[in-house]
């Protein structure tokens, strides 16, 4: 079965290929795209499974007070609707090897194969695992069948790392997963300007870093919702493109989509070979999977304004 890695390195060789059709590229990031959700919208998978194909990808986030217990009920539950659970994993949160090891068994007795691992923000000290790269260096993940992995991008910076140890980062997680034999993805923070997310896989490339890359953004949800999380996450330039969109009380209260950015990194993918998109639901995890249904089904309609208009029932 060809890899996400083999996906992506074949569509970056075909670059200067003729552009196809945008409603056919639109489509192609739907077909591939990701679900975020939480453990408290494990009631709406059985729902899901009407509208994302068998063995999606569903990811799990990990919410600050959430125990590794219920990581692990929940990738059971999200394996038990027919998808592929990809649990978050924020290393610093893990109290060190005994905890790691007990963690990846419990995971893997959930069939799950692959992870997301972030660095998390967690108020510890000396933390365990300061980093990704800590745990990958351990090997226990291989050791439990989890050969994939996906880790953060961070298309507009971090507000405690520099750009250049990001970089150094990148490329150092890279290289371990060729030496591992991991099958490596990146997936971006959530955004909303595409411009930020084009210019950092561009980097990528040109690092050599050919791993797939998938574009964070946020599924349909009102623009107050949106802006809450963009706050609170600092999404920088993206924060101040969305401002630009709210203007007036009813804008804000309306529902907004990632319509526009979609076609936007549709239009630029021969150049930087995005894997797909990634999807946060923000709570709203069956608006979320009804939009990328619509869009992998080819129901929308492009407009003359850059962006397209999804029609979520089925004829």
């Amino acid at each position: 079965m060809t890899t996400e890695t083999e996906h992506a390195a074949a569509r970056l060789a075909s670059g200067n290929a003729p552009r196809r059709d945008e409603a056919a590229a639109i489509r192609e990031l739907g077909a591939n795209g990701s679900v975020e959700m939480s453990v408290h919208d494990v009631a709406a998978l059985a729902e899901c499974g009407a509208l994302l194909p068998a063995g999606a990808q569903v990811f799990l986030s990990r919410l600050p007070k959430q125990t590794w217990q219920e990581t692990i009920a929940g990738a059971g539950a999200i394996h038990a609707a027919g998808f592929e659970a990809v649990p978050h994993v924020p290393v610093r949160a893990l109290e060190g090897e005994k905890e790691l090891r007990w963690l990846v068994e419990g995971l893997a007795a959930q069939h799950v194969q692959h992870v997301l691992l972030i660095a998390g923000d967690v108020p510890q000290a000396t933390p365990a695992y300061g980093a990704t790269i800590d745990v990958l260096r351990t090997g226990l993940l291989e050791q439990h069948g989890i050969r994939r992995v996906s880790v953060a991008g961070h298309p507009e910076g971090h507000p405690r790392v520099g750009a250049d140890e990001l970089r150094a980062a990148e490329l150092q997680k890279y290289r371990h997963a060729k030496e591992a034999g991991l099958d490596l993805t990146f997936v971006t923070q959530f955004a909303f300007d595409s411009q930020p997310i084009l210019r950092w896989a561009s980097q990528l490339r040109a690092s050599g870093i050919d791993s797939p890359v998938r574009a964070g953004l946020a599924g349909p949800a009102k623009l107050t919702t949106l802006l809450k999380y963009a706050v609170r996450c600092g999404v920088g330039a993206s924060l101040r493109a969305l401002g630009e969109r709210a203007s007036g009380f009813g804008r804000l209260m309306s529902e907004d989509g990632p319509e526009q950015l979609v076609r936007e990194l549709a239009n630029a993918e021969g150049r930087v070979a995005l894997a797909s998109i990634h999807l946060f639901s923000f709570g709203g995890l069956l608006r979320t999977c009804r939009w990328l249904c619509a869009v992998r089904e080819g129901r929308f309609a492009l407009d003359d304004g850059g962006s397209f208009r999804v029609v979520e029932s089925r004829t």
